[in-house]
């Protein structure tokens, strides 16, 4: 009871500190419709998430997260800019560790402003190294728009690009796709034979399975146009691994991919929003010249992230999950905005997890 209680405490001090900000306090319902929501997570919550079917509403979830139902509220309110937090439990199945809790409070802060991107990230980044001051953890960050931009500059065909965007939060998936787009995998016998036969349906048996003859021509045709494409080269296959690799302080990393960009320019956009970030970031007073920038870092969280991203984690327990986590996810209101976006970032404070420190 003592335990809870102090949970409370802490995340009655986290949502007056978000308040203090100008941000509006926002609720959500504990039982959500299943269908938009599960379609925005990573494939780790969608398969963690409690499930239940109502006979009226259909499949419904208990909530996993409180930043895209809050998102719905704000594209529906037209409200801009502004500001909001919240309070609450969100629930998630551990299949495999039974010491994690399944069901846990949230402290979120969100901000919906375009005005200045990199400000709002690094308002959002020092408002929480504030929060969470004292306590003893390291701060990584990354940034996913600078992977997804790389993508979008290869030299490949746009279904190609398109298949590397989705999977890019499944890292084993997407360097598989990216060696065999490359031409280091070979092709399996049976599909070049598929590929290379006139008529591929002329010793096909009955009609079987739940798709239809045109959607499997349709997929042949898919099938051919990629195996007729160039491979993807061997110098920007060797730029996507250097820009997963980095993993150093910020300004190194900085430089590093200015260099990377004489190369990939694609990238050059993403590289001037990073520094303008770092630039927000230590007029906020945080330390950018000891502040950890990973290339690979987020492409294991929410899917909805596409930007700048952060988390603070336990110097002595890195294992733990982390204690806070946030980011920019722009395309997300896109998408449930039904086109019309607005920048947006922000990010969830875990005050379990930090009693466990203290």
């Amino acid at each position: 009871m003592a335990h809870m209680l102090s949970i409370s405490t802490e995340a009655r001090r986290l949502l007056d500190l978000f308040v203090a900000q100008g941000a509006q306090v926002v609720a959500s319902d504990v039982l959500l419709p299943a269908d938009t929501l599960l379609d925005l997570y990573g494939e780790d919550i969608r398969g963690r998430a409690y499930l239940t079917t109502d006979p009226l509403r259909g499949e419904m979830v208990l909530r996993p997260d409180f930043t895209v139902p809050v998102v719905q509220w704000h594209m529906q309110s037209h409200a801009d800019p502004a500001r909001y937090t919240y309070a609450g439990k969100v629930f998630r199945k551990q299949d495999s560790d039974e010491t994690r809790a399944n069901e846990y409070v949230q402290v979120g802060y969100e901000v919906f402003d375009g005005q200045n991107p990199a400000a709002a990230d690094a308002e959002v980044f020092a408002l929480f190294a504030d929060a969470l001051a004292g306590l003893p953890l390291r701060a990584a960050t990354g940034d996913i728009g600078l992977l997804m931009a790389a993508v979008g500059g290869l030299r490949t065909t746009q279904a190609r690009k398109n298949a590397l965007l989705r999977h890019i939060w499944r890292p084993r998936r997407f360097k598989a796709l990216l060696q065999r787009y490359a031409g280091k995998v070979p092709v399996p016998a049976s599909r070049r034979a598929l590929l290379a036969a006139s008529d591929p349906f002329a010793n096909a048996g009955p009609d079987i399975g739940l798709r239809s003859r045109a959607e499997v021509e349709q997929r042949i045709a898919a099938l051919r146009a990629d195996a007729a494409a160039a491979p993807i080269s061997g110098e920007e296959l060797a730029l996507i691994d250097a820009l997963l690799g980095l993993h150093e302080t910020a300004p190194h990393v900085l430089s590093a991919l200015r260099d990377i960009a004489v190369d990939m320019p694609a990238i050059n956009s993403a590289v001037t929003r990073m520094a303008q970030r770092l630039d927000a970031l230590a007029a906020r007073g945080v330390d950018v010249e000891t502040l950890e920038f990973e290339g690979s870092y987020g492409r294991t969280s929410l899917e909805y992230y596409d930007g700048f991203v952060f988390g603070f984690y336990a110097v002595d327990a890195p294992d733990r999950p982390p204690v806070a986590t946030g980011g920019r996810y722009d395309a997300l209101t896109a998408r449930l905005g039904q086109g019309r976006a607005v920048p947006a970032v922000g990010g969830v404070i875990r005050p379990d997890l930090m009693e466990a420190l203290h």
